[in-house]
């Protein structure tokens, strides 16, 4: 028993010890400059009244003492569009920070702004203030003016008279937005329109879609989620899904970062001058629909760029597809699948002919065997062309045709098209000046496509792919 009393006596001596110590710490003015993880934080584009992501920032004590940070504080004060909390305190303005010798703290960034016109820019400062000198961390971010359309239980989110989007305010999607029968929906010019997670767009049957961007001034069409790394990743919304004798027409349209892009269905679509490109399935799926496509970029999509579903009739002219990924190794990565067959919602098996599968001047490859992936259902029709084609072929068997078949015309497999990059943070699907598929299109199939998808002329020694 005394020698519990003893062992006890000395365990709260101890600790009593080690409080007292605790308060003994001295903390200096800093001799040096402090060290920061980023010189600017960028809180990319947000949106009219809606709170960012947090971004962070470290501040490195880099001397071999504890310092107190006289002042921390925002350049723009309490006025300021950011807010800032620092080492667990949120504020604009801070006194007496304490850090530890070679330790690290804190401050975490965000951005709830007011909208003043359809994009401006907020810019400010976090000041760190001591004898050593006067340091700064900037801030900076985008802020667009924004209209919401919310799916609730009581709000169906329709559009039920033909409307037209201009680029004025981004448009922000949460849950479904529908398109009625029989209404049109123009998006024009410089449009941004951006998918919350789990989000998509419905476009009933008869209704028409119709994407009116420029060169200079494209379509977006996104998740949104507008941090960096969320530019390369599909899966941050669901997709654009197309009824039934629905038409699409789009032009000079950015469509990314989803589970699929189109999700057509005995649809009419028209594509030109686009990029499509970052889906975690397909970034066209097209069952039984009709798509005619010229100038199209498509690359990083799970199971194919393109997938062809209960036949058709598709045209691709000057396309570039390829299918690169780091985040979807795994998976099919076609650059075009095609089949007779399409497994219904009811998981029964339907079958339609392939009218016509042509696909001219055009660039389709991967990292995979083969690039383009054919089933035909014996007894069904299944017609296709692929004339003056670069193409990632390999074997008979896995591709569903041979090379050498009457209907591949003029066309080159295997050979690297030396991609400027190819890879999604910078995706420059140019191709250099030794390409094999310089000067290799047809002269006649590229006076159909006069321009390439940045406006230059291809009527002479047209090259393969969306770009001269």
């Amino acid at each position: 028993m005394k020698f519990k009393l003893l062992l006890a006596f000395s365990f709260w001596a101890l600790l009593a010890a080690v409080s007292c110590n605790k308060d003994d710490i001295t903390f200096d003015a800093p001799s040096q400059a402090l060290r920061f993880s980023a010189d600017t934080v960028f809180c990319d584009t947000v949106y009219h009244q809606v709170r960012s992501e947090t971004y962070v920032v470290k501040v490195y004590n880099n001397e071999d003492k504890d310092i107190l940070i006289p002042r921390v504080n925002l350049e723009s004060g309490a006025a300021s569009l950011y807010r800032i909390n620092v080492d667990g305190k949120p504020g604009y303005d801070f006194k007496d920070v304490p850090l530890r010798k070679k330790d690290s703290l804190y401050i975490f960034v965000e951005i709830a702004p007011e909208a003043s016109g359809p994009e401006a820019i907020a810019e400010d400062k976090i000041v760190f203030t001591s004898g050593a000198g006067q340091q700064h961390v900037t801030l900076f971010s985008v802020v667009q003016d924004a209209e919401f359309f919310i799916q609730t239980p009581t709000n169906p989110n329709l559009i039920t008279t033909n409307t037209t989007w201009n680029n004025t305010k981004a448009k922000i999607i949460y849950g479904d937005l529908t398109i009625n029968p029989n209404i049109a929906l123009n998006i024009e010019k410089g449009t941004k329109v951006y998918f919350h997670k789990n989000s998509g767009m419905k476009v009933s049957s008869g209704a028409a879609l119709n994407i009116n961007g420029t060169q200079d001034e494209q379509v977006i069409l996104r998740g949104d989620r507008n941090d960096l790394d969320h530019d390369t990743l599909p899966k941050n919304w669901n997709s654009i899904r197309m009824a039934a004798n629905s038409t699409l027409n789009m032009n000079n349209t950015r469509l990314f970062g989803g589970t699929r892009g189109l999700e057509m269905k005995q649809t009419n679509a028209t594509i030109k001058n686009s990029f499509i490109h970052t889906f975690f399935e397909y970034g066209i799926y097209a069952v039984g629909s009709t798509v005619n496509a010229s100038n199209l970029v498509m690359n990083n999509c799970g199971l194919s760029c393109i997938g062809i579903f209960r036949g058709g009739n598709h045209s691709y002219t000057h396309a570039t597809i390829a299918n690169y990924s780091k985040t979807m190794g795994s998976l099919d990565r076609n650059g075009i699948f095609a089949t007779n067959e399409w497994k219904n919602d009811s998981g029964q098996t339907e079958q339609g002919a392939l009218q016509q599968l042509s696909l001219k001047n055009s660039i389709v490859y991967s990292d995979r065997d083969n690039s383009v992936h054919f089933e035909q259902t014996p007894g069904q029709q299944f017609e296709f062309l692929i004339q003056n084609c670069l193409i990632k072929y390999s074997t008979t068997s896995e591709a569903g045709f041979p090379f050498n078949h009457i209907n591949v015309v003029q066309s080159i497999r295997n050979e690297d098209p030396q991609f400027v990059n190819y890879f999604m943070a910078k995706m420059n699907l140019r191709v250099k000046t030794t390409s094999p598929a310089r000067g290799k299109g047809n002269v006649t199939v590229a006076g159909t496509v006069p321009f390439d998808i940045v406006n230059v002329s291809r009527t002479t020694n047209p090259t393969l792919g969306a770009y001269q």
